[in-house]
């Protein structure tokens, strides 16, 4: 079996130090020294694996986009119809894994972080369109506007998860959400 190196293993440290350090500090307002220290290693060799403070953010996002597209098709590998569909796809969203208070400091500065990154804004367009489709597509037997209640859902989605990072969280995020999707379902009965 072959020896797995030192890289793969620093560059993950390296991620989840950089999530964790975003999470402390509510912003991008970190510096590579601090990712490095906290991962146990020296800034020039988190330089050396990634470039710089850009690129190894960039990377922590595509470590939690690959967690979140976990969540999803764990979630959705449960559901038996388009109404267990919409549900399994916000409770993907909102599962404990997806909404720790690091991951939402980290989304937030990913949204910021995408207004000047060409990396940042690829990955964050990719993250829309995927999760407009599959909420396009669990919707689409449930109302008569299926992009149009995507796209509201989606914009729930942010909405929750930017006041969790900006006041008091909601105590049931998930339970919002699933309200809001029977009142999209069923015309507010």
């Amino acid at each position: 079996m072959p020896k797995l190196g030192m890289e793969p293993i620093r560059r993950a440290a390296l991620v989840q130090a950089t999530i964790a350090e975003i999470g402390e500090a509510g912003s991008l307002d970190v510096t590579v020294s601090k990712i490095a220290k906290r991962a146990g290693m020296s800034s020039a060799l988190a330089h050396h694996y990634f470039g710089g403070k850009d690129q190894i953010f960039v990377a922590a996002m595509r470590q939690i986009l690959r967690e979140y597209g976990d969540e999803v098709r764990s979630e959705l590998g449960k559901a038996a119809g388009p109404r267990d569909r919409a549900e399994a796809i916000l409770r993907a969203n909102f599962a404990p894994t997806c909404f720790a208070p690091a991951n939402v400091s980290a989304w937030m500065t990913f949204y910021a972080q995408a207004q000047t990154n060409p990396q940042a804004m690829r990955l964050l367009r990719v993250y829309q369109a995927r999760l407009r489709s599959n909420l396009t597509h669990a919707l689409r037997p449930l109302c008569a506007d299926p992009a149009g209640a995507a796209d509201l859902m989606a914009a729930l989605i942010d909405g929750l998860y930017l006041r969790s990072a900006l006041t008091k969280p909601d105590a049931d995020p998930l339970g919002r959400a699933l309200s809001f999707l029977r009142t999209l379902t069923e015309g507010g009965k």
